[in-house]
């Protein structure tokens, strides 16, 4: 059957609102020739969006940067003064930009891999089958089957069944919404509870939540320190390069009278000693290698500053489910309340899921139990939802059957079951309540005259690995937060059993009734049961303003919007669409105890990155401050561009790459820019020293410029050497043969390639200079170092 559907009013007007419209059964639903008809039409749900850069993007990001522009800039002006071997350093240039690229490439071949896993199937029937297709391969009028936990990936109309979503990704409102046969449902939404078919009304582009995006597109900021503090120390330097540069060269051109070959090759020499390049691409590197590591241990990175966060992370929220159990269950038991046959109950139970159909863990164990279901007509259902926390179904002739949370079932009839269902929760189980009401449901809300029928006691299987997983966090002084939809004294005695540390710590989220109580229980409490996913949003934010750092694991709907607000987010692939779609990481394998591992190699990215961009920035202090210094100077600029290639090389460049990538498990301490400033001043307050030092002595001397060039080039390497045993203490067997092979490449090179480096045979006079100099500058850098652990001492008492 087909009908014409009337041109859209909008604005912009699309090829589905003129084509032909199918109105296929839901049963049935579209036949092969009219989904091939549909891709024709090219009338897909594919949004043409890429996740991730294409291999030309990546190359054209790490080839076209400010830095690489200003390094072409000013080895342009040397080729031009024909000083050709000063054109070294642009080798060092290429060659980390080509580092940087494959890199890029390579974890983006990781990522697109991995993504591929991951990626959110959709279930749709064709052809009177029913089969799971990747979500951009849907076309216009296909049939989809919706359930609990699975995103809306294409705005539709419900065709039979019910169900409620979550509309909040697109409005903000976290109340679930009914929707009924002919309503529509949004892409972008979820649905939190019920099941139900519906037919695709709008595919790419033209989905609801596509024109948001395409109406309102912005990039969240990363929560990431580093990338803030880089960025910080780029726009400083970047911004004094320009005056600084004119500055030096006006002075050594105009009133030191310097050939103009001689005064830009040493105005470039200056600048280049100025700029961190490298410091961009060992981040870039470094996270990019984290990536691939993170892959072997079936962890997906979707957000690549993910990594430093976890690593920083001081409160980890878990929700029970998928965590520290498996998220399976069993019933151990029913517990009748009157005098009913036993057969009754097991109707009813299976009367009661088979209607709802449900596949969420709590209807599965009742399903696995094998009750035979009866011949009752249903009349109405309504599904289970995390925030009622209950479910139901109606029976013709028979009456309405409920299964949920006592407390929610009956209310302030409660009390007389209170006591016994927290002795079983205190045993670990969980408890649900069978009732029964004659009077059906009123407009999805609960029927009057609800009788309590029978007790059913379930209880979570706990992971082999929570116990050494959980010992782990508690040993690097993670906190932890239990959250769950569950009794809190069943989720208490649960985390006791897998070993957490103050489990007994619990608190009843349905007595935190406002804000400010859930801000005072985020500090005091361990465990969080009965939690609505509002609740569970406002825990995070509440640890957010105490000053913590988040992140939350989760697997469900109802953990979305805590998901999405925590600095950290962990979705179990075996969960729902939505919760992987918002999270940072998505642990393929759903087993929580990789979490120790992936937050490990974000302490060895982020710790080797401090240790290794202190030596970039030791280089650059110095720099800047040498330069300006020769600006006020009578004398020339010591230093050409060949020379700070080869000081950097055996200083910075290939000890910076092999640090950052070493194991590395120390806890992070410290400010990021606070720890590789603090690292750094002492090495580049004695290259200072010594240089105007060296220049005082040499104009005493009347040393030539031949020699005060090769006595600073020593004197800087020298320095730029205990720098770098500074930052390799504690020795292993890597960086001591590292730091060997530096201290041999550097003398090897200052021997045998004098000439290259524009260097000079040392005489008497230069080594009589060089000596005490050398000395000075050990003796200099211990007590830089020791001014600043007591000033540090200070500010910590």
């Amino acid at each position: 059957m087909k009908k014409q559907v009337e041109p859209s009013t909008n604005a912009v007007e699309s090829r589905q609102d003129y084509c032909e419209r199918f109105e296929p059964n839901y049963t049935q639903g579209l036949n092969a020739q009219q989904v091939q008809m549909r891709q024709q039409q090219g009338l897909s749900n594919d949004s043409g969006e890429i996740k991730t850069k294409t291999v030309g993007q990546i190359i054209r990001g790490n080839l076209i940067t400010p830095f690489n522009i200003l390094n072409v800039i000013l080895a342009s002006m040397v080729f031009l003064v024909g000083s050709y071997k000063n054109l070294l350093f642009m080798g060092v240039v290429i060659c980390n930009t080509l580092i940087g690229t494959l890199q890029e490439i390579r974890a983006k071949k990781t990522i697109d891999k991995l993504s591929l896993i991951a990626a959110p199937k959709a279930r749709v029937v064709r052809g009177g089958e029913e089969q799971s297709l990747p979500v951009e391969e849907l076309v216009l009028d296909d049939i989809l089957r919706l359930s609990t936990g699975n995103q809306i990936c294409a705005d539709c109309i419900v065709q039979y069944g019910a169900c409620e979503v979550n509309e909040s990704l697109l409005t903000g409102e976290s109340d679930p919404v009914v929707k009924q046969p002919g309503d529509l449902l949004f892409s972008g939404s979820f649905v939190v509870s019920g099941d139900c078919y519906a037919r695709v009304e709008h595919v790419g582009t033209e989905n609801y939540a596509a024109q948001i995006t395409n109406r309102a597109k912005y990039l969240k900021k990363p929560n990431s320190e580093i990338m803030t503090s880089i960025n910080k120390i780029i726009k400083v330097l970047g911004l004094s390069i320009i005056p600084v540069g004119i500055a030096l060269f006006y002075k050594q051109f105009v009133i030191s009278a310097q050939p103009f070959s001689q005064a830009v090759v040493s105005t470039v020499a200056a600048l280049i000693g100025m700029i961190p390049e490298g410091l961009v691409l060992l981040t870039s590197v470094v996270l990019a290698v984290s990536v691939i590591r993170l892959s072997r241990y079936n962890a997906l990175v979707q957000d690549l500053y993910s990594i430093e966060t976890l690593a920083r992370v001081d409160v980890l929220c878990l929700d029970k489910t998928g965590t520290i159990t498996e998220g399976t269950m069993q019933v151990d038991g029913i517990e009748p309340l009157c005098p009913i046959a036993q057969t009754q109950v097991e109707d009813a139970i299976a009367a009661v899921t088979n209607a709802l159909n449900d596949e969420n863990p709590t209807s599965l164990a009742m399903k696995q139990m094998g009750f035979a279901v009866p011949d009752w007509q249903c009349t109405g259902t309504v599904p289970f939802s995390s925030a009622r926390k209950w479910s139901g179904a109606s029976f013709q002739n028979v009456g309405t059957f409920l299964i949920g949370a006592a407390e929610f079932v009956l209310g302030e009839r409660f009390e007389p079951l209170r006591e016994k269902v927290e002795a079983y929760a205190v045993q670990g189980q969980r408890v649900l309540l069978l009732a029964y009401s004659q009077n059906s449901f009123r407009e999805q809300e609960l029927p009057k005259e609800i009788a309590p029928i029978a007790l059913l006691l379930l209880s979570d299987k706990i992971r082999d690995n929570a116990r050494e997983t959980l010992e782990y966090f508690a040993d690097q002084g993670v906190d932890i937060k239990v959250i769950s939809g569950d009794n809190a004294v069943t989720v208490a005695n649960i985390a006791k059993r897998a070993g957490l540390e103050k489990a007994d710590r619990f608190v009843d989220a349905t007595t935190l009734k406002s804000y400010d109580d859930i801000r005072q229980a985020a500090e005091e409490y361990t465990v969080f049961g009965r939690v609505t996913p509002q609740q569970k949003l406002d825990l995070v934010k509440a640890l957010k303003e105490q000053k913590h750092t988040v992140a939350m694991t989760g697997d469900g709907v109802n953990d979305v919007l805590a998901l999405k607000e925590s600095d950290c987010s962990i979705a179990m692939a075996s969960g729902s669409d939505a919760a992987r779609t918002v999270s940072q990481l998505v642990l393929l394998d759903s087993n929580f105890a990789s979490m120790p591992r992936i937050v490990q190699e974000g302490r060895r990215s982020i710790n080797n990155l401090q240790r290794s961009s202190s030596l970039f920035l030791v280089k650059s202090i110095f720099s800047a401050i040498i330069a300006v210094c020769f600006i006020f100077l009578q004398c020339d600029y010591p230093f050409q561009p060949i020379q700070f290639t080869l000081i950097n090389t055996f200083t910075i460049g290939i000890p910076s790459f092999i640090l950052a990538l070493e194991p590395n498990k120390d806890r992070i301490r410290g400010s990021f820019l606070v720890n590789i400033i603090r690292k750094s001043l002492p090495g580049a307050f004695t290259m200072v020293a010594n240089v105007l030092l060296l220049v005082a002595i040499s104009l005493f001397l009347h040393l030539p410029n031949e020699q005060i060039s090769t006595l600073a080039v020593i004197l800087t390497g020298f320095t730029g050497l205990l720098t770098l045993l500074k930052v390799c203490m504690p020795f292993n067997l890597l960086r001591t043969a590292l730091y060997t092979l530096m201290v041999v490449g550097f003398v090897m090179a200052m021997l045998f390639f004098q000439s290259l480096f524009s260097l000079v045979d040392l005489t008497i006079p230069m080594i009589v200079v060089l000596v005490p100099l050398l000395l000075f500058a050990i003796c200099m850098m211990s007590a830089v170092l020791h001014v600043i652990e007591r000033i540090i001492m200070r500010n910590a008492e």
